[in-house]
């Protein structure tokens, strides 16, 4: 893995206080892959000692922090070029890029060995195979070469409603595959979305993002193409009777208004990110989609048993 650049990151003028090192560990998109990874916990047949259960989402939240923090660390050169990141803490100077490294290394060492002593092995593996995944896969092979990084990359998030399910059931069955293929699906309109009213930053840092190599039209229509995949992938479960009416019903209502959503940012043609108010919409709903589709699932779960 290559080092960052020198000149990418302002010296560092002081001690890091914790805050620098949470923020390093990405909480916001922690949050989202803590509670996938804690409904597919809730979610899978069986039942999981609470400490263990606790120990398990723990150890997803630590790898996804340990991957954010990695990510960090690799683009730092990018998040110094882009107003949105510049403020983080290696670009910042707040943090200096061995200490990053080191922590974020050490996070992911100890979530999967804990995961492995503590919960099971196929749990352990399979949070190997994320953290390496959005490392490699993503950060440092997918992002800076090709427009198609976040379809690809997008499998790096969809691992954790697995893990959790395996960490209960210690395998992996058609259910918890169908949950990877709905996040798989979903995080093209998710991210394009934002890529949209966001582009200038990614130009600038020169991130090959769709609407940045392709322009904006291309991005709306797929957009436009990935939505339906996505609603539809989302309501096998209930077709294959793996799930039940809330979560069916569920799935059914917010896909109608996520289609609708795409549609209407298919129709925009504003280039200008003040009148992409479309694309805000649908990146913003499409946050809400994911935690209610996955409440809905845990709610299934439960009230239905």
């Amino acid at each position: 893995m290559a080092s960052v650049p020198a000149a990418s990151v302002t010296p560092v003028s002081d001690f890091a206080d914790w805050r620098d090192y949470f923020a390093l560990l990405k909480p916001r998109v922690m949050t989202l892959v803590v509670f996938t990874g804690l409904c597919g916990l809730l979610a899978a047949p069986g039942h999981i000692h609470p400490v263990i259960g606790f120990t398990a989402v723990l150890c997803i939240a630590v790898a996804a922090g340990a991957s954010g923090a990695l990510n960090m660390w690799y683009e730092a050169d990018l998040d110094a070029r882009m107003k949105r990141t510049a403020n983080r803490p290696i670009p910042a100077g707040r943090i200096d890029p061995a200490s990053a490294f080191g922590f974020a290394v050490s996070l992911a060492i100890g979530a999967v060995a804990v995961m492995a002593l503590a919960v099971n092995l196929v749990a352990a593996a399979l949070l190997t195979i994320s953290i390496l995944f959005y490392v490699f896969v993503y950060t440092v092979w997918l992002k800076r070469r090709t427009p198609q990084n976040i379809v690809i990359g997008g499998a790096a998030g969809a691992f954790p409603p697995v893990i959790g399910w395996a960490a209960v059931t210690g395998d992996v069955t058609a259910l918890p595959v169908l949950l990877f293929g709905l996040i798989f699906l979903w995080t093209p309109p998710h991210f394009w979305s934002l890529a949209l009213f966001v582009r200038g930053d990614y130009a600038n840092a020169g991130v090959p993002m769709l609407p940045v190599t392709h322009g904006a039209r291309v991005t709306r229509n797929q957009i436009l193409a990935y939505t339906p995949l996505l609603v539809g992938v989302s309501l096998v479960p209930w077709a294959m009777r793996l799930t039940g009416a809330i979560y069916g019903v569920t799935a059914a209502a917010l896909g109608v208004v996520f289609m609708a959503l795409a549609v209407a940012v298919f129709r925009n043609d504003a280039t200008d990110p003040a009148a992409m108010r479309p694309e805000r919409r649908l990146f913003a709903f499409s946050i809400l989609y994911l935690f209610v589709m996955f409440g809905a699932l845990v709610a299934d779960r439960w009230l239905l048993a």
